[in-house]
C-alpha cells in the first residue's frame, strides 16, 4: 500500500482533516484533490520515481500536493519555504526534480534549474520566466477516474527529506513508504490516537516533526489545525482552545516560551489530553515546569531522528518523575541499544552510541554513499548521539558526539551547561558552544536569552550561579545577552553559525523563523556584550 491510501482509506467524506488560517477542509476534499494532482502528474508523462519539489507554508495546497505526489509514484522533495536561494540551488542540484510545487509566494524565490520544469501552484499566477506554469484550479478539471495510476509499494521512495543543515550542508534522508507506514503505526499505538483527536500544528510540515503530526491523525481520521503563528503564542494557546485541541507538539523552544513568556499555567484546556515533545532534549527544569502546568495532562517526552522517519523512542508520562532526563525506551517495533567503541552493549554509567534497528529506518542518503556508509550500517542506524543507560533500560542522552568541550583537559557536554544555566529561573534560552582558549585549551561562550529583558541580570550573578552548581573548569568566559537564538525553521539553534560568531567575537545577527532577528544590545567602549565575564574588560 502507498502511503496516500494508507492515510485516506478509512476516514469518512465528511470528517474534517484540517483547519488552516483560510478555512475547514474534510476528508473528501482532501482525496478528491490528491486525485487530481496525482492523475495530472500521471497524464503529464511523469514516472514513478521522478522528483517532485514542494515548497509551500503549511496549507492545504501542500497537504493535498504531498499525497497527490505520493500516490503519483513520484519522490516528494519538501523544502522549506523560508530556504536561502543557495540552499534551493543546492537541493535542486542534487534531486533533479522533474516537476516543482511552490504556492504563489514562493514561486518567484524558485532558483534559474526550476525554469525549464513544470510548475504547480495554488492560484493563477503569471511569471514570465518559467515556461511551464499550472494553477490548483486547472488541474481540478481532471478526472481522477480517467487515468491508471501506477502500482507503488510500501519499498518504493516516497521522499527525500533533507535535514535542517545545522552541521553543515543538508541531506536528503531517503524514505520510502513502508518505512512512513510502519512509523505512524508504532507512534499511533503509543499515544492511543483515534478519530476523536485533533492536533495542533506550529511545525512546519517539511520537518519531519511535522510531517509524522499529519500523518498519524490523517490515519485514525482525526483532524490537524495548523497555525505558524507562533510567535504570538497567547494567539495560538487561545486557538487551542476554540478549536477544541485535544494534542499539542513542540521542539524545546516552544515550550520554553510557552513556559516562560506565556500564560499557559492560567489557562484552561478542557479538551487537551498530551503533549509531545521531540526535536531536541528538554532540558529536565522545563519538564518539571510542564508537568506543573499541565497536572491533569499526559506528558510524552520522545526522542527521533529524520534518519529514522520520526520517531525512535519515548518516556511514558506516568515515568516523567522516576526517570527525569530519559528519552525513555524504543517505541513499538523499534529496538534501540546503546554500544560501545567495540559495538558492545556500555555497562551501568558508561557512555555509548545509540543504535537503532526496525522498519522506519530510513534507505540512506541520496547521492552520498560515504556518509551512508557511515550511519546506515547492516539495516541499522549508527545516530552518533551519545547516552547512558539505566539499571531499567532507560536510555539518557548525554549529547551529539560533535557537542562535547574539552575543558582544562576534561570533556564536558555543551547541554549539561546549558541545563544548568536553565535552572536560573530568569533564563528563557540558552546555547552553549566552545571556543579556543590559551590556559583551557577549550572554553564554553554561553549565548542567553532572558525570560524578561529589563530584569538587570548581571554577568556576576550568573557566574556566581554556575560556579555553585558546575566544576570551575566548565563555568562559561563569556555570557552573551540576545534577544532571542538564531534557529532554522524547524525551531532547533542554529550553534555552528554561534559557533563562528563566538569564534570571531560577534553577537548572532541572524533572522529567525519567525521570530525577531536576534540584536546585540547597547555596549560598553572595549565589550561588545553587555553582559560579560568579570575578567572581561567591560
Amino acid at each position: 500500500m502507498n502511503v496516500c491510501d494508507y492515510l485516506l482509506e478509512t476516514s469518512p467524506t465528511t470528517a474534517p482533516a484540517l483547519l488552516t488560517l483560510q478555512g475547514e477542509h474534510t476528508y473528501g476534499q482532501l482525496q478528491q484533490e490528491a486525485g487530481r494532482i496525482a492523475t495530472f502528474l500521471v497524464r503529464s508523462g511523469f514516472k514513478k520515481g521522478d522528483r517532485a519539489i514542494l515548497v509551500a507554508d503549511g496549507t492545504f495546497f501542500w497537504v493535498a500536493a504531498y499525497l497527490g505526489i505520493l500516490r503519483a509514484g513520484l519522490v516528494c522533495v519538501p523544502i522549506a519555504p523560508g530556504s536561502a536561494t543557495e540552499e534551493l540551488r543546492y537541493i535542486l542540484e542534487i534531486t533533479e526534480p522533474a516537476c516543482a510545487f511552490a504556492d504563489s509566494r514562493r514561486i518567484v524565490k524558485l532558483p534559474v534549474q526550476s525554469k525549464q520544469i513544470q510548475i504547480v501552484t495554488d492560484t493563477p499566477t503569471k511569471v514570465s520566466i518559467y515556461s511551464c506554469v499550472t494553477s490548483l484550479a486547472e488541474i481540478e478539471k481532471e478526472n481522477p477516474e480517467s487515468i491508471a495510476l501506477p502500482d507503488v509499494g510500501q519499498d518504493d521512495l516516497a521522499a527525500l527529506m533533507f535535514t535542517s543543515g545545522s552541521t553543515g550542508k543538508p541531506r536528503g534522508v531517503m524514505i520510502s513508504h513502508g518505512n512512513i507506514i510502519a512509523n505512524t503505526d508504532s507512534i499511533i499505538e503509543y499515544l492511543s490516537l483515534t478519530s476523536s483527536d485533533r492536533i495542533m500544528a506550529v511545525l512546519p510540515f517539511h520537518y519531519c516533526f511535522g510531517t509524522s503530526l499529519l500523518h498519524t491523525h490523517l490515519r485514525v481520521g482525526g483532524s490537524v489545525v495548523v497555525d505558524p503563528r507562533f510567535m504570538y503564542p497567547e494567539v495560538v494557546l487561545q486557538r487551542m482552545q476554540a478549536t477544541g485541541c485535544t494534542g499539542f507538539a513542540g521542539v524545546p523552544s516552544h515550550f520554553q516560551i510557552l513556559l516562560r513568556k506565556s500564560k499557559l499555567a492560567r489557562m484552561s484546556f478542557p479538551k487537551l489530553r498530551y503533549v509531545q515533545q521531540a526535536g531536541g532534549q528538554l532540558p529536565p527544569i522545563f519538564i518539571k515546569e510542564l508537568r506543573n502546568a499541565l497536572p491533569d495532562k499526559q506528558i510524552f517526552i520522545m526522542y527521533g531522528q529524520t534518519e529514522a522517519t520520526a520517531r525512535l523512542s519515548y518516556l511514558p508520562p506516568e515515568m516523567i518523575d522516576t526517570k527525569l532526563g530519559s528519552v525513555g525506551r524504543g517505541i513499538p517495533g523499534v529496538r534501540l541499544a546503546v554500544l560501545d567503541e567495540n559495538g558492545g552493549p556500555v555497562r551501568l554509567g558508561e557512555t555509548g552510541e545509540i543504535v537503532a534497528e526496525g522498519r522506519n529506518v530510513g534507505l540512506g542518503y541520496w547521492h552520498d554513499e560515504e556518509e551512508t556508509s557511515r550511519s546506515f550500517r547492516n539495516g541499522k542506524l549508527c545516530t552518533g548521539d551519545l547516552a547512558t543507560v539505566d539499571e531499567d533500560g532507560f536510555i539518557f542522552i548525554v549529547d551529539r558526539a560533535k557537542d562535547f568541550l574539552k575543558c582544562g583537559g576534561k570533556r564536558v557536554s555543551c547541554r549539561y551547561i546549558e541545563n544548568v544555566l536553565l535552572g536560573y529561573e530568569e533564563l528563557l534560552e540558552a546555547a552553549v558552544v566552545g571556543v579556543p582558549d590559551e590556559v583551557l585549551g577549550e572554553a564554553a561562550v554561553a549565548y542567553i536569552v532572558l525570560r524578561d529583558p529589563k530584569s538587570g541580570t548581571t554577568s556576576e550573578q550568573l557566574q556566581l550561579y554556575c560556579r555553585q552548581n558546575m566544576s570551575p573548569q566548565f563555568v562559561p568566559k563569556v555570557f552573551v545577552l540576545v534577544n532571542s537564538l538564531p534557529k532554522n525553521s524547524s525551531g532547533k539553534v542554529l550553534k555552528p553559525l554561534l559557533k563562528d560568531q563566538a569564534i570571531e567575537g560577534r553577537s548572532p545577527e541572524t533572522p529567525n523563523a519567525g521570530l525577531p532577528s536576534p540584536l546585540p544590545r547597547p555596549t560598553g567602549k572595549e565589550c561588545q556584550y553587555d553582559v560579560c565575564c568579570s575578567s572581561h574588560p567591560a
